[in-house]
């Protein structure tokens, strides 16, 4: 792609698909793949997002809230779309543009019966989640004779799946607690499926899950951070592609003497002689302050270049010093070679966190990769 003039997301179209199709060749034959498109498609875009994968094959997405599930219709998305975190506000909303809610408490499940018993819908699907160990949000195994008396009483309603959501798939310590939860939610989906009065899907899997717990795979696997390219672990991440790169230009280059202070608050103070970097870039657009302080290093023609004192709102300095540069340079802050996952460890968090930080203020470029490129 040609040279960036401004503070740029590149989102690579090509990556996209091959992790995807990376993700579908570890499931069984049979089993449905529900897209996670939520917070903005994790950073990128979700309505562009979620049509290239509906065009390859993809069979259900999720978001998290219901105008995020409107937006992709509105966007021509046709497939079915799981809202995992309905509210009572938003439910008319739901069965306006046919969404598809994830029901996970007794008032937000007596909340939609009643209004679609007052609508007259016969089989309207919904989704009943099941809390096996994160304590987030779900029904207790317990909840399944009331539930199952609900799915026998309410025609209006339909259960299309049952699901939980595993706490630590991607931890090897922690490998007795999701065998654990997995055994509860298989306890669960065999009650659930075998009395429920139409068939049912089951799902429980996320991407870390897919790729370590494949003999859980049930009816359905849902994957949000292995599309765009991680696969919480090194070996994986080596088998994908970061979709998203994000990249911005040198505005200005300072030549520091001994004692000068860069930024707010003086936070950097040059002890020798040092030459710094401004991009336009700061915590608006999602480069958060704690990557301030060196915690964070940008790519200066091919060289790190870490970010001295405080990131501002709408800009950060880097130190280049050594490094040739000068206004107007590409820098680039993640992607290929220097990974959102590998940007964010520096700081002490995790690349979920910084690529659904990135600003909607950012442009956004689409381009589509090498075919052949490496991973």
């Amino acid at each position: 792609m040609p040279k960036v003039k401004e503070t740029v997301l590149q989102l690579d179209l090509t990556a996209l698909e091959h992790n995807y199709r990376h993700l579908r060749s570890k499931l069984d034959h049979g089993v449905k793949f529900m897209a996670v498109v939520k917070a903005f498609a994790y950073g990128s875009d979700a309505q562009k997002v979620a049509l290239h994968l509906q065009s390859l094959g993809a069979e259900y997405f999720a978001v998290a809230y219901t105008k995020e599930g409107v937006a992709l219709r509105e966007a021509g998305v046709t497939r079915p779309i799981m809202v995992l975190h309905p509210q009572e506000l938003h439910l008319e909303d739901i069965v306006d543009h046919c969404l598809e809610p994830s029901l996970y408490s007794h008032h937000i499940l007596s909340a939609f019966l009643k209004m679609a018993g007052e609508k007259g819908f016969k089989d309207y699907p919904i989704h009943l989640k099941f809390n096996t160990g994160l304590n987030r949000l779900g029904f207790c195994e317990r909840d399944t004779v009331h539930l199952l008396e609900m799915a026998r009483q309410n025609p209006a309603v339909r259960v299309a799946s049952v699901l939980s959501h595993l706490a630590a798939t991607e931890d090897p310590a922690e490998r007795e607690f999701t065998l654990q939860q997995i055994h509860r939610f298989h306890n669960i989906q065999k009650r659930m499926t075998e009395a429920l009065p139409a068939p049912c899907m089951a799902h429980l899997l996320n991407t870390s899950g897919i790729l370590n717990y494949p003999q859980a795979q049930y009816s359905m696997v849902r994957s949000g951070i292995g599309l765009y390219g991680y696969g919480n672990g090194a070996d994986e991440d080596l088998q994908m592609r970061p979709v998203a790169t994000l990249k911005t230009i040198v505005a200005q280059v300072h030549h520091l003497e001994a004692g000068e202070s860069v930024g707010y608050n003086r936070a950097y103070t040059s002890s020798e002689k040092r030459t710094t970097a401004t991009l336009p870039l700061g915590h608006a657009d999602g480069i958060a302050r704690i990557y301030g302080h060196g915690r964070g290093q940008v790519m200066v023609n091919g060289q790190k270049a870490p970010i001295v004192g405080n990131v501002c709102m709408d800009m950060l300095m880097v130190d280049v010093t050594g490094i040739p540069c000068k206004e107007g340079d590409e820098v680039l802050v993640f992607g290929p070679g220097h990974t959102a996952a590998a940007f964010a460890e520096g700081a002490g968090t995790i690349s979920y966190e910084l690529l659904t930080g990135i600003s909607q203020r950012v442009a956004r470029q689409y381009h589509y990769g090498p075919q052949d490129a490496d991973p």
